[in-house]
């Protein structure tokens, strides 16, 4: 397969191409503006085929698939176009910062029979799959950050959207209904609360934006038991008695976060021409924008 990968920032380097350039059956293309950029991690992954823009790729090469990792604000144009090249296409969430390009994207994929998947990597992170129960009548999702305080659509849709996400991931029946709270100052974001709520469970999810430190933690409680799992490394179990499984010390990071089977299941859709889901990634980018109109108002 010909893959391009798109945006040569922190997470492509430290999450994707070290997935990607292990597999053989894949001819990898990169392409950013930045030459220098491109230079350095071109060769720091041993990937000859170069290019100063996307545009620049697809006027020379036909693609089996793309990855999306530029600045968000570019997301939209550059999925825009993907899709008209008839390239299945995967973005690092989100899939745009607003609402409107989402719904459009989406129609796009849906008309022009393109798979579109978006980089919610902890719906593959294997101690999140085991949190996934039927038995859950609440579910508790926490991710904070130390001293970051921002603009409510950044939170919103470059991070918390990663709980809201999960929180749908996670829930046992269809989500019925949902509530939110948040906390401004100064037209920053500190704080955030959804509630989701459905038939027989109701789900929370909380970040707080200047709380002293960086931790995500979700805990599932239900059938007599808690399941939780902390910085999606180690698994608590308590039934009675507390058990603390830690990842293995030979365990890649890119596995235990989801990364490997995320960008397998993505390359399989790619190949059959998978439909897209289009009622999970709207779902999840409607509810963040309804955060963000409140946060706002």
């Amino acid at each position: 397969m010909r893959v391009l990968v798109i945006g040569l920032g922190d997470i492509a380097r430290k999450a994707y191409l070290p997935v990607l350039s292990r597999r053989p059956d894949l001819e990898i293309h990169l392409a950013t503006r930045d030459w220098s950029v491109l230079a350095e991690v071109g060769g720091a992954f041993r990937i000859a085929h170069l290019h100063g823009s996307t545009a620049d790729a697809l006027s020379v090469a036909s693609f089996d698939a793309a990855f999306v990792h530029a600045a968000t604000s570019a997301h939209a144009d550059l999925v825009r176009l993907l899709l008209a090249h008839d390239v299945p296409t995967f973005v690092d969430k989100p899939l745009a910062d607003n609402l409107r390009d989402v719904e459009a994207l989406v129609a796009l994929a849906e008309e022009r029979g393109t798979p579109l998947a978006l980089g919610f990597n902890r719906r593959f992170a294997p101690d999140y799959v085991t949190l996934r129960r039927s038995d859950a009548s609440l579910i508790v999702m926490e991710k904070h950050r130390s001293a970051q305080p921002d603009l409510p659509r950044r939170v919103v849709f470059d991070d918390f959207i990663h709980v809201v996400d999960s929180l749908h991931f996670l829930a046992p029946a269809p989500v019925r209904r949902h509530a939110i709270e948040t906390h401004v100052v100064g037209g920053m974001l500190h704080a955030i609360t959804l509630t989701i709520a459905g038939d027989g469970f109701s789900a929370v999810g909380l970040m707080h934006r200047n709380s002293g430190l960086d931790e995500e933690r979700v805990d599932v409680i239900g059938g007599g038991a808690r399941h939780a799992v902390l910085n999606i490394a180690d698994r608590i179990e308590t039934c009675g008695n507390t058990i603390v499984q830690r990842r293995g010390d030979w365990v890649p990071v890119g596995r235990q976060r989801g990364f490997e089977a995320m960008c397998d299941d993505f390359l399989r859709a790619a190949q059959e021409r998978r439909r897209v889901d289009a009622a999970a990634i709207l779902a999840t980018h409607r509810v963040c924008e309804a955060i963000v109109r409140h946060a706002e108002r």
